[in-house]
């Protein structure tokens, strides 16, 4: 399996259109569009959704980007060792590089921004947005295939993907050991079906047990979710960022596990009923 088409979806002269960057807005828009359609059917304006989308993008690249910028991933590519020689190169965004814990963390600010300035409840429509957000993950994932990117160790299994020796990160580079037909795990491809699994259960307990819910539930669904999701993905990204034993994506993984079941613990405990004293009667 390898990508049927070159990076660029679109060429008018000096511009192009690239297949990451145009799949990532369609993610965005149907991400969108599912959370309009949650805050219409809980009763509420959907137009709130496409006011804030600006706000919500914008924040979600700043913290993506900065993500990927302090980040120190492996097989040669670049990070804060490159960018702290190079500080001017860490705002062009457009040559890639963007985390997608960052982008959850960004996104959920500028959630919070637009909320508490239009005087509405932050976790109920972060709640709208996440099922969303994990249709938007995984249409974008298949941008890191159009990017022959994203890619595990060699397999043997039928799906693997050939990688182009240019596109390959250490040690995958040594053709003598590692043959230009060698095939590689598709770990976007992982990452996405087990992302659009997750929209689906979210989306459809937003649709079947909203009323059951409290306000926050479904946003620590996805985080714990995703966290699995991208926790087990993690062991197979040999260009991995490592802060000791762990890549740095299965400590905010871990992280992120521990608050949500906490969060879910602490909000669903059962209430202490109040003892109230017999009433005594003077005769």
């Amino acid at each position: 399996m390898t990508p049927p088409f070159d990076m660029i979806m679109l060429k008018l002269g000096p511009f192009a259109v690239y297949w990451y960057g145009f799949l990532i807005v369609v993610g965005i828009m149907l991400g969108a569009t599912s959370a309009a359609f949650l805050a219409k059917r809980a009763g509420h304006n959907p137009d709130y959704i496409w006011d804030m989308l600006l706000t919500v993008v914008i924040t979600a690249v700043i913290g993506a980007r900065i993500y990927h910028v302090f980040s120190r991933p492996e097989g040669g590519l670049i990070g804060w060792d490159y960018y702290k020689q190079h500080p001017i190169e860490a705002l062009y965004v457009w040559q890639g590089g963007l985390g997608i814990w960052g982008a959850v963390i960004g996104g959920a600010i500028g959630v919070l921004l637009y909320t508490r300035r239009r005087d509405l409840r932050t976790l109920q429509w972060l709640d709208f947005a996440v099922p969303g957000m994990a249709l938007g993950q995984s249409i974008g994932r298949w941008g890191n295939y159009m990017n022959r990117e994203l890619y595990g160790p060699p397999t043997t299994l039928l799906w693997g993907l050939i990688i182009p020796p240019e596109f390959r990160i250490l040690p995958y580079t040594d053709l003598s050991q590692y043959p230009t037909d060698t095939l590689f795990h598709p770990t976007f491809l992982y990452e996405s079906l087990a992302a659009l699994a997750l929209f689906l259960i979210l989306f459809l307990v937003a649709v079947k047990r909203y009323e059951r819910l409290k306000e926050g539930d479904l946003l620590m669904g996805y985080l714990i979710g995703y966290a699995i999701i991208r926790f087990f993905t993690e062991m197979l990204r040999p260009d991995a960022w490592t802060l000791g034993t762990l890549a740095a994506a299965q400590v905010f993984s871990l992280l992120f596990i521990v608050l949500g079941v906490a969060f879910l613990i602490v909000r669903h405990r059962p209430k202490k009923q109040e003892v109230t004293a017999p009433e005594t009667t003077i005769e």
